[in-house]
């Protein structure tokens, strides 16, 4: 008889103690036991089926406090290992699943360049085919984690007389072969999250080119498209994260005082603990409800309400905290290594950092276009290089 999914979790955490066990080998046996991506196929990390099992998987085991792969391989997890199941060969996926689930590999995501950001349908980044191999050249820059990256997911231009959607191909490429130059870039926290990477006749191998060659553009919606769904559409604890930061603050520094200004920023944050609620209660039906596959549109609008709920979030936090939210750090840049963009409930760098929000995995402005063209239905936005080649298109 095939065990549950309860079943499979309480011999887990049976047989390797969250509390007890490295995270590596408890993240193997997770995987080995199909509860990585419960929805992915048999033998991936997955037991086919739903993202619905999926999350609970998440949810039971984020109450034993087990280790995160999220957290662990932020990009990895959420979204190449999706694009990986949607486009990947069968050794590609046997390659990389597991130690991206891990952390053993870190992964990040080779898209946005300086002339190419919300469209990144416009890159520059070229690969040209030498025999069973490519060359690449050229730059990408907001890359998160790529200082501590194994490989990343590369898109590059591979026909420049085709329009610029066609002529791009997928790329699976090792940041430590020839030719790859990483460079930090600071971030108004102070830290280097980001980076910008050069690339200078990097040899790639053809097996590790994902997908076929001009289906560079469907690659990069999947991975896009997970990427909404992996900011936006998580389904955090009840009153934790930010909005928990908020409640703590108020009790520390607010509670018991009853003068207009008190009861003021009382009736802000009950109304950001409302929508904080509302936010995740309905990302946690739209999680139930979502079918196996790539997500569509509706993931920007949980993307577009995550950033921008975050932001009014933090601001409030900062404001609770009166003259201390202006105080952060003493020295820029600081020199401490990063793993992520969690802020570890310092009220103050949440405030910076959630800056990005609106920015990163497309900006709130391309949110709203994709929600009012693809879920709305309205009219596109007029573009003039339709119908044109690539090469013929003027470039920044």
């Amino acid at each position: 008889m095939t065990p549950t999914i309860d079943e499979l979790i309480d011999d887990l955490v049976a047989s390797f103690p969250p509390g007890e066990t490295d995270g590596i080998t408890f993240l193997g046996a997770q995987f080995e036991r199909g509860l990585a991506w419960a929805h992915f196929p048999v033998g991936e990390g997955g037991l086919g089926g739903t993202p619905a099992d999926h999350q609970r998987v998440l949810r039971r085991l984020s109450t034993l406090h087990a280790p995160s792969a999220a957290l662990r391989n932020v990009i990895g997890y959420g979204m190449v290992a999706p694009t990986l199941v949607a486009h990947g060969t069968s050794e590609q996926r046997r390659r990389y699943l597991r130690p991206l689930f891990t952390g053993e590999e870190i992964w990040c995501q080779l898209f946005s360049e300086p002339g190419a950001g919300s469209d990144v349908a416009s890159l520059s980044t070229r690969a040209e085919r030498d025999g069973d191999e490519w060359r690449l050249s050229g730059q990408k820059v907001w890359t998160t984690l790529a200082h501590q990256a194994a490989f990343g997911l590369l898109i590059a231009r591979t026909d420049p007389d085709v329009e610029k959607h066609v002529g791009l191909t997928a790329f699976l490429v090792d940041m430590s072969a020839p030719g790859v130059d990483v460079r930090p870039l600071y971030q108004i926290t102070g830290e280097a999250e980001f980076n910008e990477c050069f690339f200078t006749d990097v040899r790639v191998p053809d097996g590790s080119r994902l997908g076929g060659v001009g289906e560079g553009w469907a690659v990069s919606l999947t991975t896009l498209m997970n990427e909404r769904v992996s900011i936006g559409g998580t389904v955090p604890p009840r009153g934790s994260g930010l909005i928990g930061d908020a409640v703590t603050i108020w009790h520390e520094r607010w509670e018991g005082r009853r003068d207009a200004h008190a009861l003021a920023m009382r009736s802000q944050l009950m109304g950001a603990w409302v929508r904080n609620e509302v936010g995740r209660l309905t990302n946690w039906r739209a999680s139930d409800l979502r079918r196996a596959g790539t997500p569509g549109p509706e993931g920007s609008v949980a993307k577009l309400a995550f950033a921008e709920e975050n932001q009014r979030t933090s601001e409030l936090c900062v404001n609770l905290l009166g003259a201390h939210g202006m105080l952060y750090g003493s020295s820029y840049p600081l020199v401490r290594p990063t793993q992520s963009a969690m802020t570890n409930g310092d009220a103050r760098k949440a405030f910076l950092r959630m800056r990005a929000n609106s920015i990163e995995g497309g900006t709130s402005e391309i949110m709203r276009n994709i929600i009012g063209e693809r879920v709305l239905g309205l009219p596109g936005e007029p573009r003039v290089d339709k119908g044109r080649a690539w090469r013929d298109v003027a470039h920044s």
